[in-house]
């Protein structure tokens, strides 16, 4: 690392490097974030690692006031699609508390000694460790936000053990467990996100289940068109836009949850109603993937804004992020459902989806009804009860088909060009869907929909050019953000897509 510019963000208390690096100060033993409002240590004095993971190993203890774990994951995690950067996307998605690092290594087709030493290269240290990190971040969490014993809160956490669970709470905070929950105040504290919302602790009506967090973003964050385009696509049953919140039911490894999800000027306020709480780590981070927040608008928005055609539309609304999934697989089936159709008509056909194969859920305080369909559920679908064309009805079933079969992979931890060529292999899947899968589904930020019709309309009004070849050579300076300019491009319709809701 570039110690010099680590050394500046420090003293600049400068928040758009929190979850770049950590500094550790050698002469207190803790580790910070670089925007921690402490007075800067000496230069001398400090250390530089790039995870919470490696200055923990190093012996240092997380700081008390800036709570270092509660920060934005790296950006580079979302940029990149290397080994490292695939391992930490399925790190932080909980499948090394599932499956363990033999796991990991086998989603990844790499050796568990190869996948060890290129973290450790990189990170300065190994999946068991980083995982480690994670689930001690959890612990904080449950246990200052919620009234759980401590043994049901070990086990949530993604503890072997309680004495497990003691063990790297003192080590990491240098207190214990319940002297973290004395600690823990009954009313929000400024600057402290990820920590519990106003009455969390004292509501004795809210069941077990039900956590609220915040999720800490890089700003700016324009929240417009990011819960404009989820609200305006929302499928009966399984979203809805209720009370100035974004929810949805999603299906997580041990059961189901439904999430709840409202911007602040300072974070996005999070609340999940889990049927398991082994989940929760899980769910937080695909709440976080389907909004973008890990994303570093301001290295995204210099480079667009650099192009003086896209320089105004940077301006005026900074902090675009794009708009994700929690379910790779179902948006690749509601994308090819959506193909040639208006955003109504695709919302009709997810909806019969939904409402025929999904699997019941319970919402307790809206109208969220089911989790959407599996593959193998929607394996058994006879096509011609859907009502399209027969041409894209077989689209749909040869997707099915190859999601069920393992043939298309979509995962966070995916390979990119792997997952294009194998969707763009499936009948009927042409270069928009395999881009728009690309850019929602799999996150590469540089995927260009330079045949989508908005894109091609908002070009030609800006003077650009409105033909796919031409326009994809014009935006080769936008890479690569060229899904983030995408966004900017769609932001000058009156679609319903790039407004906030009103309730």
């Amino acid at each position: 690392m570039d110690v010099e510019r680590c050394v500046r963000a420090v003293q600049a208390r400068d928040e758009r490097f929190d979850g770049w690096f950590f500094t550790a100060v050698l002469t207190t033993g803790i580790y910070c974030r670089p925007s921690c409002p402490a007075t800067p240590p000496k230069p001398e004095n400090m250390r530089f690692f790039p995870s919470a993971a490696a200055a923990q190993q190093a012996g240092f203890r997380a700081c008390k006031r800036c709570r270092p774990g509660a920060v934005p994951g790296s950006p580079q995690w979302n940029e990149r699609a290397d080994l490292v950067a695939r391992a930490m996307r399925l790190i932080a998605d909980g499948l090394v508390d599932r499956e363990g690092v033999p796991g990991l290594a086998a989603r990844l087709g790499y050796s568990v000694r190869q996948l060890e030493r290129q973290l450790m290269a990189e990170l300065g240290a190994g999946p068991l460790a980083l995982a480690r990190a994670q689930r001690a971040q959890t612990a904080r969490l449950l246990i200052e936000t919620t009234k759980l014993p401590m043994a049901d809160l070990a086990y949530a956490a993604g503890f072997a053990s309680v004495r497990a669970f003691n063990e790297t709470v003192q080590e990491v905070f240098a207190v214990s467990p319940s002297e973290l929950r004395t600690r823990a105040k009954a009313v929000d504290e400024p600057g402290a996100p990820g920590t519990r919302t106003a009455g969390t602790r004292t509501a004795g009506t809210r069941t077990a289940g039900t956590i609220v967090v915040r999720l800490p973003f890089r700003r700016p964050l324009c929240p417009d068109n990011l819960f404009g385009h989820l609200a305006a696509t929302a499928v009966p049953g399984i979203e809805e836009w209720r009370d100035g919140a974004y929810r949805r039911t999603l299906r997580l490894p041990h059961g189901h949850a439904v999430a709840a999800l409202r911007p602040a000027p300072e974070h996005i306020e999070c609340r999940l109603a889990l049927s398991d709480l082994r989940d929760l780590t899980t769910a937080i981070n695909r709440c976080r993937w389907l909004l973008d927040l890990d994303a570093d608008p301001v290295a995204i928005d210099a480079q667009l804004g650099a192009d003086e055609v896209l320089a105004p539309l940077v301006a005026k609304n900074p902090g675009r992020r794009v708009p994700r999934t929690t379910d790779p697989a179902e948006l690749a089936i509601r994308a090819v459902l959506g193909q040639q159709v208006s955003t109504a008509a695709a919302r009709t056909l997810a909806a019969r989806l939904v409402t025929a194969h999904g699997e019941p859920a319970r919402d307790a305080d809206g109208g969220l009804t089911h989790l959407f369909p599996t593959t193998s559920a929607l394996a058994e679908l006879d096509p011609e009860t859907l009502a399209m064309p027969r041409s894209r009805r077989a689209s749909v079933r040869a997707l099915v088909t190859a999601l069920a079969t393992g043939d298309l992979e979509l995962d966070v931890g995916g390979d990119w060009e792997r997952a294009r060529a194998q969707l763009a292999a499936v009948p009927g899947v042409g270069p928009w869907t395999v881009d728009l899968v690309a850019m929602r589904a799999l996150g590469d930020p540089d995927a260009f929909v330079a045949t989508d019709l908005g894109v091609r309309r908002a070009a030609a009004d800006l003077g650009l050019p409105s033909t796919p070849a031409a326009l994809t050579k014009r935006a080769a300076p936008w890479r690569p953000w060229r899904a983030y300019a995408v966004q900017y491009l769609w932001a000058t319709s009156d679609h319903p897509i790039n407004r906030l809701p009103s309730d």
